[in-house]
């Protein structure tokens, strides 16, 4: 009898201590998503905003695509970025997204859709390696040399690029790609996402890939790796 009292003892505070470490891991998420957010809040222009800024380039992040097309998430972004490039802020577009396997290639896609639109292919520059936000914008600071730059994505995205940026040094801002409505789960993911971003940027993990240094100021065919008619 008393054995069994004793697991039962024992259980309770086994379940106890999982409720609190639920709370407190649930409070830390919610702690540190309100912060990002207001600390970015006053970093996101609008169009108008742009118009008078001077940017070392227009950043795009990639999002995936669909059948070698962009998906309906990156075309967004593109089409965004592209707006936020004819105000004249930059003169430069960094394009940085998946190119991790030679099948599957978001940053030649993306920069020929710019292009397409009219944009000199010299003044678009792709970042190969830019498997997440935090390793794109250690690459903006480290392989491209950027100062300061305007970071197109979705505004629940931008909260974290943006911090991201901005921790790691560069003088970031942001301009949000609002045209589409985005599932429930989007937020959800995200959430979880800034909390681990919050402490990549205390702890600055090196990103998968580094490489030579390309000035954001030079050619963008420098960052070609394919021949362009």
């Amino acid at each position: 009898m008393l054995t069994k009292l004793l697991k039962i003892k024992a259980l309770k505070v086994v379940i106890i201590a999982v409720l609190c470490i639920g709370v407190l891991g649930g409070a830390t998420v919610v702690g540190i998503n309100a912060y990002m957010i207001s600390y970015v809040s006053d970093y996101i222009l609008t169009e108008e905003d742009l118009e008078n800024q001077n940017f070392d380039c227009v950043m795009i992040l990639g999002a995936g695509l669909w059948d070698g097309d962009p998906s309906p998430m990156l075309q967004e972004r593109l089409d965004f970025g592209l707006i936020a490039y004819e105000t004249g802020c930059a003169e430069k577009i960094l394009m940085s997204g998946d190119h991790g396997r030679e099948e599957y290639d978001e940053v030649n896609k993306m920069k020929d859709v710019a292009i397409e639109n009219g944009v000199l292919a010299d003044n678009v520059f792709m970042d190969h390696a830019g498997f997440s936000t935090y390793e794109s914008m250690y690459r903006a600071r480290d392989v491209f040399q950027v100062e300061k730059m305007v970071i197109v994505t979705q505004k629940y995205h931008l909260y974290r690029a943006v911090y991201d940026a901005r921790k790691l040094g560069i003088d970031a801002y942001g301009f949000a790609a609002e045209r589409l409505n985005y599932p429930f789960y989007n937020d959800v993911r995200e959430a979880l996402a800034r909390t681990k971003d919050f402490f990549y940027c205390i702890i600055q993990p090196k990103p998968t890939y580094l490489g030579d240094p390309i000035s954001i100021h030079a050619n963008g065919s420098l960052t070609d790796d394919k021949e362009r008619v």
